[in-house]
Order: C-alpha cells, then sequence, then structure tokens
C-alpha cells in the first residue's frame, strides 16, 4: 500500500508540468474570476473520485457513469479529457477491486469473458463516433442516455437470487455458473444463467454507448446480468466490476491516441478511484444496497438534466 501511493504522487508530480490548458476552449472571464486556484480542483477531485469508488462498488455502476456527467458539469475541464478520464477512471476501479472481489468469490470469469468479447469491439467504435460529433451534441445525447439510465434504475426491479429454470445452451456449454458463500445469509448460493445468446447481443449497444460517452459499462452490466440472465446480484455487481477493466481498455486507447487524456485530470482521478474502490470492495460484502441505489440515482438525474441544460445553452 505504502509503494501503490509512493507511485501515485510521483506520477502526480511528473504530471504537473506535461499537462496544458484545463480546456480546449478559451475560458471566459466568470472562470478567471472563479476565486478557486487550478491546484484547489485537483485536491476537489481526488476527494470526489474516493467517494466515487466507493459508491460505485456498492452500487455495481461503475464510476465513470457518475464521473462524466457531474465533473463535465461541475467542474472548467473540457468534455473529451473527462469522456477520456472517464473510461480510465472505470478502467483502473475494475483493476483496483477485481483481485478483492475474485478472492471472494463474487466475480465469475466463464460470466465476464464472453460479453466482455463483445463490448470490447463495439466500445471502440463508439469511442471513434463520440470524438467525431461535436460537443454540444455530445452533451444533449449524454444528458439524455444518463437520464434514461436513471430512470431505468429507478424503475427496475432488483432481485438479489434470481430464480432460473434451466440453464441454456451456451451457458451450459461454456459453463457459466457455480457457488459463491453469501455472507448475509451465512451458507453458499448456487447459481445458473440462461438467455445467454441475447445478452451477448444486447452487450454490442451497451459497448458502443460507453466508448461514446466514456461511460463504461457497469450502469447496465448489472441489469443486464441480474435481471436478464438471471446472475445473484452480489455475483453481477462484482462481474461488471471486472468487465469494465476489459472495456475500459479498449475504448481508453482509442482516446489515448486522440490526445483527449490529460494528465492533469486523470492522475487524481484515477488515484482518487483506486483507494476508494478498495474502501468499496471490503462494504460491498455486508452492504445492502439500497440506500447507496437512491442517492446514485438522484445523481444520475441531477447531472443529466444538468447536461442537457449546457448541451442547448441554458447552462454555462
Amino acid at each position: 500500500m505504502k509503494s501503490l501511493k509512493t507511485v501515485s504522487l510521483v506520477l502526480l508530480l511528473l504530471a504537473l508540468p506535461l499537462s496544458g490548458p484545463l480546456c480546449t476552449e478559451p475560458a471566459s472571464d466568470d472562470s478567471q474570476d472563479s476565486g478557486i486556484p487550478w491546484w484547489a480542483w485537483l485536491l476537489i477531485l481526488f476527494a470526489f473520485t474516493f467517494c466515487l469508488g466507493i459508491v460505485a462498488v456498492v452500487a455495481g455502476i461503475g464510476g465513470s457513469v457518475l464521473f462524466v456527467p457531474i465533473v463535465s458539469g461541475f467542474f472548467p475541464f473540457h468534455l473529451d479529457f473527462v469522456r477520456g478520464t472517464g473510461l480510465l477512471v472505470a478502467l483502473t476501479g475494475g483493476l483496483s477491486a477485481g483481485p478483492g472481489l475474485l478472492r471472494r468469490g463474487l466475480t465469475d470469469l466463464k460470466l465476464a469473458f464472453p460479453m466482455c468479447l463483445i463490448g470490447s469491439v463495439s466500445a471502440i467504435f463508439g469511442a471513434r463516433t463520440g470524438l467525431a460529433l461535436p460537443p454540444r451534441i455530445v452533451e444533449i445525447a449524454l444528458g439524455g442516455t444518463i437520464s434514461a439510465i436513471a430512470l431505468i434504475m429507478a424503475f427496475s426491479p432488483n432481485s438479489a437470487f434470481p430464480e432460473v429454470g434451466s440453464p441454456d445452451r451456451l451457458s451450459a456449454f461454456l459453463g457459466i455458473g457455480g457457488t459463491y458463500f453469501e455472507e448475509s445469509l451465512g451458507s453458499p448460493v448456487t447459481w445458473r444463467i440462461h438467455r445467454t445468446i441475447l445478452g451477448m447481443v444486447l452487450f454490442v449497444g451497451i459497448g458502443f454507448m460507453g466508448g461514446m460517452f466514456g461511460l463504461g459499462a457497469g450502469w447496465a452490466n448489472v441489469p443486464l446480468f441480474n435481471l436478464l440472465l438471471g446472475a445473484p446480484l452480489k455475483v453481477s455487481v462484482a462481474t461488471s466490476v471486472f468487465a469494465l477493466s476489459i472495456n475500459g481498455t479498449a475504448a481508453a486507447w482509442v482516446y489515448l491516441n486522440s490526445g483527449a487524456v490529460l494528465p492533469l485530470i486523470a492522475v487524481p482521478s484515477v488515484a482518487g478511484i483506486m483507494f476508494g474502490t478498495r474502501v468499496g470492495v471490503k462494504v460491498l460484502a455486508r452492504s445492502r444496497s439500497r440506500a447507496i441505489r437512491i442517492i446514485v440515482i438522484g445523481l444520475l438525474l441531477a447531472a443529466g438534466i444538468r447536461s442537457i441544460l449546457k448541451g442547448v445553452e441554458l447552462m454555462p
């Protein structure tokens, strides 16, 4: 842990002289007179992403689905840089939380890999599309998508232990299923899935939107794993977090190659989400995520509406 903190600090110090301006558009007089120095924004960003890492693991949505709309709406950073950093946040959160979830037997690799393979390819095309569109169009589309995600989460039921009558042929052939120890029940839970082919088809669209908006795909992975395929909620959350590290890598390379990743924004964000997700893993095993879910839905609605208003130039 000490070496991890040292590496993060060194990266932050190296990033400062390499970084350019925080946005690609001329700053207005209001932003210059805000009274907040540039380094304060970095500290605020680190604190925000630390809290975000905890919430993301417990809610199973991925940190970038909250990071992109909130940071683009309330921080003075250009949207392209925020989307590029959002994918790195999703990637880092998955890599940081993944080992702990694997040790607890909550992440299932056989469930994750087929979906990630399809989602990664479509995420690359989504990232290229997002960078080609005008920023205001992306703002409006992002706001509409985020608002729709919040409504879907609000009205979609969550089943902790879905009932699956019999697995389909593909999931049986791939051996998707297993047993994990449920701490809240104090007993092992055996599970399996169905509708595997439909899940793979839907992952094409999920990967495309995740790459286009820099959201990752945790917002859709959990309901797809849980409600459609029939995996237990905690297995769905843990597998979703792991899947983010694969899908996020594919789309992040597109943003990196296009120069849409600014170290001054990325380093404190990645460090914050990394430490936050480690705390979130410990909370997840014993948590009841209903309250977290309500908070997340409220934040998504507020951020989505603000993004739409920015896109139509009704809000700075």
